[in-house]
C-alpha cells in the first residue's frame, strides 16, 4: 500500500513536509500542544507528560524492532539504565538536569552496543530471550550498589538547573520551583511538559531522518532479508549493532524523562517485563515500521488508558478487576485485533482513510 505520492527525484524523497497536507497536520498538532497545560487540569497535564516520554522510549524500540526486525524484550533494562544514571548523577554528584539526559542515554547506549553482537547470530524468539535477560541482570547490578542505588528501597531524582545544589530549594533539585514568567506562573509540571515536547519532538525528528538515510534503508533491508541485503553491499553486522546503540540511546533518554517526572524511582516495579510488553504493544497499535505508529501507539495507550479506566469500571466482569488490570485486558485485546484484522495499525486505519479521500469519489 503505497505511503505517499510517486517521487522522482531525490530531492523529493528526502523533503520533510510530502505536501500541504502534512504541513497544516504539523501545524495544528504544534497548536494543540503548545495550549494544553494552559487548556488541561493538573491531572490531564501530568497524563501529557508521561505520554511524551512514552513518545521517545516508543520511537527508540520502533528503530530497534520496526527499522531493524530485532525484537527486544529487553527495553525496560535500558529505561532503567537511564534513569538510575539521572538519579545518581543528580544525586550524588548534583549534575544539571540538561547533562543528566544525555549521560542516561550514552549509559545505555554502551549496554546496547555491548548487546548488539548476540543479534549477529540470534533472532526471532531466541534474540528475545537474550534481551529478555538483560532485565534481571540490570536490576541484580542495580541493588548490588544500594549506597548509590538505593537498593530495594529506591532513590529520589533530584533536579539540578546548576552544577551545585542551590541553597534553599527543594531537596528534589532547584527545577522543582515554580517559575514566573511575563505575569504567568509556571509550574514544575508545566515547565517539564514544555521541556518534554521539545525533546520528544526531537526524537521524532530523527526518527524520521534516520529513516530516511542510508543507516535506515540500511536497517530496514536487513530487516526484509539480510541475505539479500549483503548481496547488495550492506553489512547486516554494522546495520543490527547500530539499531541495538541508537535504540538503546534514545531509550536512555526515555528512562531519564520518566525519573525526572516521577521524581522517586525504584528497580521493580516500574523497571519490569510488563513496561517492555507495554512498549511493544504500542508499537504494534500504531504501526510497526513507521514514526508515525510509535506517535500514535504511545498516545493511544497512555492518554486512552484513564478513559478505558474509568468506562468499563460498571461492566459486570471487568468492575471486579483493578484499574490497571481492565486497562490491560482491553488493549490486550486490541493488540490481538490488529494483529489479526489490521497488522498495519493505526497507520494502516490513516492510509486507508486518506486513499479513500484521494480517489474518492472511485472507490479503486
Amino acid at each position: 500500500m503505497p505511503t505517499r505520492p510517486l517521487v522522482t527525484s531525490y530531492k523529493d524523497d528526502s523533503r520533510l513536509f510530502a505536501d500541504i497536507w502534512h504541513k497544516i497536520a504539523w501545524t495544528l498538532a504544534l497548536v494543540v500542544l503548545v495550549a494544553w497545560p494552559f487548556m488541561a487540569s493538573a491531572r490531564w497535564l501530568t497524563i501529557g507528560t508521561q505520554t511524551l516520554v512514552a513518545v521517545v522510549g516508543a520511537v527508540s524500540l520502533m528503530i530497534l524492532t520496526g527499522f531493524a526486525g530485532q525484537i527486544s524484550l529487553g527495553h525496560a533494562a535500558f529505561m532503567a539504565i537511564g534513569a538510575y544514571t539521572v538519579a545518581v548523577a543528580g544525586h550524588v554528584l548534583h549534575l544539571p538536569f540538561w547533562l543528566g539526559i544525555p549521560m542516561g542515554g550514552f549509559a545505555a547506549a554502551i549496554v546496547g552496543l555491548a548487546v548488539g553482537p548476540f543479534a549477529l547470530r540470534l533472532r526471532g524468539l531466541y534474540l528475545a530471550l537474550v534481551t529478555l535477560g538483560l532485565i534481571p541482570i540490570v536490576a541484580h547490578i542495580l541493588l548490588s550498589f544500594p549506597e548509590l542505588t538505593g537498593g530495594v528501597s529506591g532513590i529520589s531524582v533530584p533536579m539540578h538547573t546548576g552544577f551545585s545544589a542551590v541553597e534553599g530549594a527543594s531537596s528534589l533539585g532547584d527545577m522543582t520551583a515554580a517559575w514566573h514568567v511575563a505575569g504567568l506562573e509556571l509550574s514544575f509540571q508545566t515547565k517539564l511538559y514544555f521541556l518534554y515536547l521539545g525533546i520528544a519532538t526531537a526524537v521524532c525528528l530523527a526518527g524520521v531522518n534516520i529513516s530516511r538515510s542510508n543507516t535506515g534503508r540500511a536497517m530496514m533491508a536487513v530487516r526484509d532479508s539480510d541475505l539479500a541485503a549483503e548481496a547488495l553491499g550492506v553489512n547486516p553486522a554494522k546495520a543490527k549493532i547500530m539499531a541495538f546503540g541508537i535504540s538503546s540511546f534514545f531509550a536512555g533518554v526515555a528512562g531519564a524523562m520518566y525519573a525526572f517526572e516521577q521524581q522517586y524511582i525504584t528497580i521493580e516495579p516500574p523497571f519490569d517485563l510488563h513496561m517492555s510488553v507495554h512498549y511493544i504493544s504500542m508499537i504494534v497499535i500504531g504501526g510497526v515500521g513507521t514514526i508515525f505508529g510509535a506517535v500514535a501507539g504511545a498516545i493511544t495507550l497512555v492518554m486512552l488508558s484513564p478513559l478505558v479506566e474509568t468506562l468499563t469500571a460498571g461492566l459486570p466482569i471487568l468492575s471486579d478487576l483493578t484499574s490497571a488490570q481492565r486497562s490491560t485486558l482491553v488493549f490486550s485485546v486490541a493488540v490481538c485485533g490488529f494483529l489479526i484484522f489490521e497488522p498495519l495499525g493505526l497507520f494502516g486505519i490513516y492510509l486507508r482513510i486518506k486513499r479513500y479521500f484521494l480517489t474518492w469519489p472511485f472507490r479503486y
